[in-house]
Formats: C-alpha cells, sequence, structure tokens
C-alpha cells in the first residue's frame, strides 16, 4: 500500500442527510465554521431533500460534531431529522461549500423574518454603508417566502434575481466567515432595491425620502405601504380625522384597525402587557398582538376591550417609526378582498399617495394576529411569521403518497402532505369573493412549485357547495369529505402528534359546519379518533331564519331563541324594540312556518342572540364574530361573579341535547331588573363551561374519556378556553387545544389532512 493509501486508509468518513428549515437560514456557513474548527474537511451542500454533508477526520470527531449542530444551529434553523452513514474517504484537504445540487426538491423554507438585532443596529449608526438603509437583510432575518419562486432557495429562484450585486455585497456573500454568507436577499444602497413615493392619481413621483413619507403621514394623508407580503394603509393613528378617513375608505364602522408602535414603551401607554405577550411582540415572528387596553385611542377600536399591536419587522418600518412612533397599518385590501401586492392594483380610492419599491413579491401574505392565553399563543390569523413551518405528522400515519386539503370556504388555508410533513398556507381569506378563490388558486400553484408537489389524493370539506369542494372535484383525483367539525379536532390531534389509539372527547364550538344529517352543526361534543366520530352531545336544534341572514343579522337569532324559550309570548326586550315590527314579523312567519330555516346547533349564533338579547350586538354585524366578540368584550369588564344560568340535558336522547332556554329566561328577568350587560356576559360564559365539563364528566362514565380537544371558531374566545381548560384541569382531564394553528376555520385542512393519511394507510391504496 503507498503512502497516500494508507493515510487515505486511516481516515474516518460520514456522510449526512440534515432535513428540516435549513436553506436560507445561514446553515452551510454555520457547518463550515463548526467543520473549520472541530478540524475536519468535506463538503456541504444544498440538495433537493435538505442539506448534505460530507466530513472527515483522522480523529473519530463525529459525536462532537453532532453535539454541536444540534445545540449551536442558527436561530432560524429547524432540523426535522437527520440521517448519517458511514462513507467512503475522499481525501480532501479542506472543508469547503459546494453549489446547490440542481434537482426536484422538499425542503423547508424559513418564514419572513423580523429585522435581527445586527441588522437594526448596522441602520442606525451613521458610517456603516448600509446606515437608514431600508432593505437591509442577513441570513437571520428578512424576507423568504413572499419572496421565492422556487427550490432550492438560491438568488436566482427569488425576486432578487434582478438586483445584481455590487463588489462589496459579492464579497460578503461569498465569505463563509460572514454572517451574509449566501444571504439570498442581500442588497445595499448602492445595488439593492429602492423606494418611491407617488401619488396615488397621478403616479407621478415625488420623492425618495422616508422623511416626507412621516410628513404627509403627520398632515393626515393615507399612504399605501409596500411590506413584506402585500401594502399596508398606513395613517397617524394619534389623528382622528385620518382615522375617519380611513375606515371610509376600507368601510368599516367600528372593526378594529392594528396598529404598529415604534417599541415596548409606546405600547404600554395604552396596553397592558404580560411578560408572554412581550416575548410575542419581540420575537422575530413580529406578529399583530391583542392586548388589553389601558388607554383609549379614539376611532382605532371603539367596540373591543383590546388593542392589536405590533413592533416594526422590517428596516423601512423601522425607519419610518423613528419619525413617527405610533400608526396604524392596516391590510390594504379592499373588503373581502385578498391583500394588495402590486403597484397596478393600488387605486386612488384607497390612498393619496404610494410607498412602494421595485422588489417583486412573489407571494402575498398578511400579518399573523394572535392573543396569548395561559402563555400560549391563540391564533386569530396564521401567516406573516408562521408559513410554511412544516408540521411533522405520527409515525404511524406516514405514507409515501402527496395528498391535497382545500379546506372550507371561509377563513380558507390549503395544506399539502408530502415525504411525512403538512405544510399549511397562510390565511387566504372567504372564497366566495372570486379574488380570494383566485389567490386560493395561486397559492396551490406556488406551493406545489416549491415543493414539488404533484398531489394524488384530494380532500375536502363535506359541504357540497363549497367552492373549495367544486374544485377538489374537479381535479379528478381520488377524493374524501370529512366533516366539518370532526376535521377541526383532528387539526388538534396532528399539531400535538397524537398516537394512532387515541380516542378523546372532541368539544367543536363554531358557528357552521355541513352536517351529516344536512343541518347547520356548531355545537358539538364528538367522541373522536382518527378513524371516525360518534356524535355524543350537542346544543339543541333551533331555526336559522333565513339561513346565512341569520349570521348577519343577530336579532333573528334572538327571536329564535325567545320563540323556544316562551313560546308565541316571548317577552319584547329592549334591543328587540328597535328592529321594524315588520321585519320582527316576517322572521317570526319564517320560524313558524319553517320556511328558508335550516335547523342549527351553532354555539357562535347562541353566542348572537345572546349579545343581541343584552343590547349589545347591532342588527346588522359589520364583520364576522362582531356579536360574540362584544359579548366577550363586555364580560372582560363586569366585576367577577361565579353565578351561572340554568340549562338542561336531555340524557335520555341519543345523542345527548342541551337546551339553554332557562338561561335564556333567566337572562330576560335579570335585563328586566336591570342587571348590567357585563355582569350577564359573564355569568353566561361561566354557565357555558359548566354545561361543557358536566358533559365532559358523562362522557368520563360512560366511555372512559380522558381527554379533551377544544377545537372551532368560539374557541378565539380568551374568557371561554381559559375557564375550560381551568376546569377541566381541575377534574383531571389532559386538554388539547390548537395552539400554532387557529382554532377556526384555518385549521381546517390540517384536519383534512390527518383523516386522509389514515384512511389510504388504512385501505391499502
Amino acid at each position: 500500500m503507498n503512502k497516500a493509501n494508507d493515510q487515505l486508509a486511516r481516515l474516518c468518513a460520514y456522510k449526512l442527510l440534515v432535513k428540516g428549515t435549513v436553506q436560507g437560514v445561514g446553515f452551510r456557513p454555520f457547518i463550515y465554521r463548526l467543520a473549520k474548527r472541530l478540524s475536519l474537511n468535506g463538503y456541504v451542500k444544498n440538495v433537493g431533500q435538505g442539506v448534505e454533508i460530507f466530513i472527515e477526520s483522522r480523529q473519530p470527531a463525529l459525536n462532537k460534531f453532532l453535539r454541536a449542530l444540534k445545540e449551536e444551529a442558527p436561530p432560524l434553523a429547524r432540523i426535522e431529522s437527520l440521517v448519517f452513514e458511514k462513507a467512503k474517504p475522499l481525501g480532501k484537504n479542506e472543508f469547503i461549500i459546494e453549489r446547490s445540487n440542481q434537482e426536484k426538491s422538499f425542503v423547508f423554507i424559513s418564514p419572513d423574518i423580523a429585522t435581527c438585532p445586527e441588522c437594526l443596529k448596522e441602520i442606525q449608526t451613521p458610517g456603516e454603508r448600509r446606515y437608514q438603509y431600508p432593505f437591509t437583510n442577513c441570513t437571520n432575518c428578512g424576507p423568504r417566502y413572499t419572496i421565492v419562486e422556487e427550490l432550492p432557495y438560491d438568488r436566482a429562484k427569488t425576486t432578487m434575481k434582478e438586483f445584481k450585486m455590487c463588489p462589496d455585497c459579492q464579497r460578503e456573500y461569498q465569505d463563509p466567515a460572514d454572517r451574509r454568507y449566501h444571504a439570498q436577499p442581500i442588497a445595499c444602497p448602492t445595488c439593492g432595491p429602492q423606494i418611491i413615493i407617488m401619488e396615488a392619481k397621478t403616479r407621478k413621483a415625488v420623492s425618495n425620502s422616508l422623511d416626507y413619507a412621516a410628513q404627509l403621514i403627520r398632515e393626515g394623508k393615507i399612504l399605501a405601504v409596500k411590506g413584506l407580503g402585500g401594502f399596508h394603509l398606513i395613517a397617524d393613528a394619534l389623528s382622528p380625522t385620518a382615522i375617519q378617513r380611513l375606515r371610509k375608505i376600507k368601510q368599516r364602522k367600528t372593526k378594529p384597525l392594528a396598529l404598529m408602535a415604534d417599541n415596548l414603551k409606546t405600547i404600554e401607554k395604552y396596553a397592558l402587557i404580560s411578560p408572554e405577550e412581550k416575548a410575542w411582540l419581540m420575537s422575530p415572528q413580529c406578529p399583530i398582538v391583542l392586548l388589553k387596553k389601558k388607554k383609549d385611542l379614539k376611532g382605532i377600536a371603539p367596540e373591543a376591550d383590546t388593542l392589536g399591536f405590533m413592533l416594526p419587522y422590517t428596516p423601512l418600518h423601522h425607519l419610518l417609526l423613528k419619525k413617527i412612533p405610533l400608526i396604524v397599518a392596516t391590510s390594504s385590501n379592499r373588503k373581502e378582498a385578498p391583500i394588495i401586492k402590486d403597484d397596478s392594483e393600488i387605486t386612488p380610492e384607497l390612498c393619496d399617495y404610494i410607498l412602494t419599491h421595485n422588489r417583486k413579491i412573489a407571494m402575498r401574505a398578511d400579518d399573523s394576529v394572535m392573543k396569548v392565553v395561559k402563555g400560549k399563543p391563540l391564533f386569530f390569523r396564521r401567516a406573516r411569521g408562521f408559513v410554511p413551518f412544516p408540521q411533522a405528522v405520527p409515525e404511524a400515519l406516514k405514507i409515501d403518497h402527496q395528498v391535497l386539503a382545500v379546506g372550507g370556504e371561509l377563513k380558507n388555508t390549503v395544506s399539502i402532505f408530502k415525504n411525512g410533513y403538512v405544510v399549511t398556507s397562510q390565511f387566504l381569506g372567504d372564497l366566495d369573493d372570486y379574488q380570494n378563490f383566485g389567490y386560493f388558486q395561486e397559492t396551490i400553484s406556488h406551493l406545489s412549485r416549491l415543493f414539488s408537489f404533484r398531489p394524488e389524493f384530494v380532500v375536502s370539506d363535506l359541504h357540497p357547495n363549497f367552492r373549495s369542494t367544486s374544485y377538489a372535484r374537479s381535479l379528478g383525483l381520488p377524493h374524501f369529505e370529512v366533516q366539518h367539525h370532526y376535521a377541526h379536532i383532528l387539526a388538534a390531534f396532528l399539531e400535538h402528534q397524537l398516537p394512532l389509539e387515541t380516542k378523546v372527547l372532541g368539544i367543536s364550538f363554531d358557528g357552521y359546519g355541513y352536517g351529516d344529517d344536512g343541518q347547520a352543526w356548531g355545537g358539538e361534543f364528538l367522541i373522536v379518533d382518527y378513524s371516525g366520530y360518534e356524535r355524543f352531545a350537542y346544543l339543541d336544534y333551533l331555526p336559522l331564519p333565513g339561513g346565512d341572514a341569520a349570521a348577519r343579522e343577530p336579532y333573528r337569532m334572538a327571536l329564535a331563541y325567545l320563540k323556544k324559550a316562551y313560546g308565541r309570548e316571548f317577552p319584547m326586550v329592549k334591543s328587540l324594540k328597535k328592529v321594524p315590527r315588520e321585519r320582527l314579523e316576517s322572521v317570526i312567519q319564517m320560524i313558524d312556518r319553517r320556511f328558508n330555516s335550516p335547523l342549527t346547533s351553532s354555539v357562535g349564533r347562541l353566542f348572537d342572540a345572546i349579545s343581541f338579547i343584552c343590547g349589545l350586538a347591532p342588527q346588522r354585524i359589520e364583520f364576522e364574530a362582531q356579536a360574540p366578540s362584544l359579548l366577550e368584550a363586555a364580560a372582560s369588564q363586569a366585576d367577577p361573579v361565579d353565578r351561572s344560568y340554568d340549562y338542561l340535558i336531555n340524557k335520555s336522547s341519543e345523542p345527548l341535547r342541551i337546551d339553554f332556554s332557562p338561561a335564556i329566561r333567566q337572562i330576560v328577568l335579570e335585563l328586566q331588573k336591570n342587571i348590567p350587560p357585563a355582569t350577564i356576559a359573564l355569568k353566561f360564559h361561566n354557565t357555558l363551561s359548566l354545561v361543557t365539563m358536566e358533559i365532559a364528566k358523562l362522557a368520563r362514565r360512560e366511555k372512559g374519556l380522558t381527554k379533551l380537544v377544544l377545537a372551532g371558531g368560539v374557541f378565539q374566545n380568551k374568557i371561554l378556553t381559559e375557564k375550560i381548560e381551568k376546569l377541566a384541569q381541575k377534574e383531571g382531564f389532559e386538554v388539547f387545544r390548537p395552539v400554532y394553528y387557529s382554532p377556526g376555520d384555518e385549521s381546517l385542512s390540517v384536519g383534512q389532512i390527518a383523516f386522509a393519511l389514515n384512511r389510504i394507510k388504512s385501505s391499502n391504496y
């Protein structure tokens, strides 16, 4: 054996494949620096499945390497799996970063991430070459999902391909020791994107200065500002006149507007912040967090007890907020339409000026919105900052097929399954709007390109008339349909990695879901496992007078509940006296004749009825869940009270039926005694919590169930969620709820995937 072969034989070599969010997050330069530190030779490169690493050394160093890889990985990296094997030594004399393989991909890309401390310091430091540059970023922050057109994640496959790097950026990009090594959106004032301010009417360029933008905002102008995933409409949060104009533009009379503040001190002037809320506000995801009001801001959230705040999450926002510390930053979409991402979509009716830039947006995405409940997120909208993180499925559900889930009709998302992971889209809106349906199709196409996804199965809601269901049928693939509330509960199964043998009492409180019997379900207690469900209990059916109109006009459900509680001669509460008599009579006849009045068990509609009876909800709501949110806001302002109202559980029926008629009668009596609506609202929350616990205990006694899943849009109610969780844990139940997904209809596509995987696996497709 010659000397070279002898040296080769003494080398230890390994090949590793790392899967997860490991592209575009500084992972390869991290591996490079780690290998240099441990005196390892070899290479690292992006491949279609993730990142491939080859290391060799005269000393067995694999354990040290693996330990450091897991403990020191970049903050945005998320290792989902790591496979390694012994390899044939190659006699490498250095460690290098090789070029990416051009192959079909299934890797995960980081969501768009808020500006990191290092980049923020640069834009604030005179003398730095990126001082006050609005598009500063590095491998630890900046745009990702919204600029990527294809994977692997390289600059040529992003919207940054139009910007040729200057020599300084090229040097940083090629230096493995630099934090901008292979930062695909790398840019500077010399070679990167630039801002421009235009008049909305004339499209005439008037400035490229953020000082001028701030001046316009202070003057009361409305600006459309291009961010990461689309345009915001921005106005001075302290100008009632500007807020009034913005509300007129957005066709929002009372719906809360989102706020962006320069720092936590500004937020603390107006809202209370817990440590957990502070952590989320300052997190790399930088969502809008709904915070308890401390001081009102006129016109921002006139009926709510919370304010939605976020901190700046791009350099552009940081620089603008230094000049005007508190602004309204609401999505630019017209009512019910998707967020606007292109200059051409902005019309003079929307704003006075447009602050735009020349970096294109590949995929639009709204800001994420959450509350914090018992230290954990409670999502109202999951989008920027959280998409497209992957969700692993339990080992027993892994299959070789690819599955598309198309969600429901309202608050839609889509999910794809491939190679053991689910990727769920950003919030897409309501598909009954043709523009949102286009966004739905656009997103499926985008995810398919990113992940080389080709569905072999499709799964949808059970409702025959949903656009998503019709779309699923049009694909000509094997097609599963899943009951709405069952999908809600299965979403939590998947998120919490519940084993295949798990059986729970799933509690789905929602506005509407098409039931097995064709009725409008929404107050469901289901015995659930991956294979199916049994309806254990539900809110007793009531007419839904006018169908969908009942969800828009809460007085209709108030009439339905009063008529059930009292019969034809029900008392005329104050709120009903404001409704024209002919309208009331029309709805009463509709109920009596069962004309256009499908039956419903919806808890959402029960909230509508109570809210209107208490005089809180308007005759016609402006936005979905307005009436329930008003009832929750009132309850949050009440003095603490443990009392509740009566109810009936019909235990002779199967499933069990829950009747709130006694509670309705007691509420009417208390209103007649001038008991404050806030007290009634809190007692109603107490009552619904106690009903839930009584059904749960019956299910434990009769079926042996000790696990509860809370799902459905009603569980976006913080008071109700906290009360039920507290009671359930006190009674010894294990409680699961969506944490990193919304409990509302956004999670339907996740649950649909869970159902399809089990069905495909058990049917041996």
